[in-house]
C-alpha cells in the first residue's frame, strides 16, 4: 500500500462513534506502520455518532478526492419513531413533545412518503454542523441558543417503506449529498400530522460502495498493521 500516493478505505463506521473517531483511529494506524509523526487523514462525508455505516476513508495524496467521493449518491436504512419529537430530532436529546398516531395508516404513510421523493427544500437540523455567523449550529443549539437555518435545496431519488408498525416505521432513502435524514424524519412526522424522530441510521450506500465491501475499523487497522508499505525516499518525509 502507498499511503503517501493515497489509498482509499471503505469502513463501516460503529455505532457510538464520530467520524473524527474513526479517522483518528486509523491515522493512527498509518503513522504507527509508517514510522511518522504526522500524517494526512481524512474522511468524505460526516456519519452521525448515532449512525453506522459506509465511511471513505482517504490517505495522502487522495484526501485531494475527498470532495469527488461525497458527492456519490447516497443510501440509508432508517427508523423513525412516530407520535413523538426531540429538539435534536434523533436520540441525542429527550423527547419533548407527543402527538397522537391513532388517524396514521400504512397507506398514509405510503402516500406521505411519495410527497418527498424529487427535488425538495429542507431546513437542516439545529443539531448540526451546518455554521451561522462562523459557528457550528450545534454548539449553539446545546447552549439552548436559538439556532435560525436556511432550506437547502437537494434531490431525494427514492423512498421506500420496509416496515410499517403503528408507532414506527423503516425505510430505505436514496438521496444525494447533503439530506439530513434526521430531517427528513422531523417533516414526515410533520406530514402525517403528528411528530416523529429517528431511532436508528445505517447508510448502506455511498456511489458504488455497499456496506458489504467496507472494513471494520479494527480489521482496517490490522490490515494497516500487516500492510507492505511503499514509501520511496523522496515522499518519506511528506506530511
Amino acid at each position: 500500500m502507498n499511503f503517501i500516493t493515497g489509498e482509499i478505505l471503505y469502513i463501516d463506521k460503529p455505532l457510538g462513534w464520530t467520524s473524527f473517531d474513526a479517522v483518528k483511529r486509523l491515522r493512527g494506524a498509518v503513522m504507527k506502520r509508517m514510522g511518522v509523526r504526522k500524517f494526512k487523514v481524512g474522511h468524505a462525508g460526516t456519519l452521525d455518532p448515532l449512525a453506522t455505516g459506509v465511511m471513505i476513508v482517504c490517505t495522502g495524496k487522495a484526501t485531494k478526492r475527498i470532495e469527488e467521493l461525497q458527492a456519490g449518491v447516497k443510501e440509508y436504512v432508517a427508523t423513525i419513531a412516530l407520535g413523538a419529537t426531540t429538539p435534536s430530532f434523533d436520540l441525542e436529546t429527550k423527547i419533548d413533545a407527543t402527538y397522537p398516531v391513532s388517524h396514521i395508516t400504512r397507506q398514509m404513510v405510503e402516500d406521505v412518503l411519495q410527497r418527498f421523493v424529487g427535488r425538495i427544500e429542507q431546513v437542516p437540523p439545529s443539531y448540526s454542523a451546518c455554521k451561522v455567523d462562523g459557528k457550528r449550529a450545534y454548539l449553539m443549539a446545546r447552549k439552548g441558543k436559538e439556532v435560525e437555518l436556511k432550506p437547502k435545496v437537494l434531490v431525494i431519488d427514492e423512498i421506500e417503506l420496509l416496515d410499517y408498525k403503528p408507532e414506527e416505521i423503516t425505510i430505505r432513502v436514496v438521496c444525494s449529498k447533503g439530506t439530513y435524514i434526521r430531517a427528513l424524519a422531523r417533516d414526515i412526522g410533520q406530514a402525517l400530522e403528528s411528530g416523529a424522530h429517528l431511532t436508528a441510521l445505517r447508510r448502506t450506500r455511498v456511489g458504488d460502495i455497499r456496506v458489504d465491501r467496507c472494513l471494520s475499523v479494527d480489521d482496517a487497522v490490522t490490515m494497516i498493521a500487516n500492510a507492505e508499505v511503499e514509501m520511496p525516499e523522496d515522499e518519506a518525509n511528506q506530511k
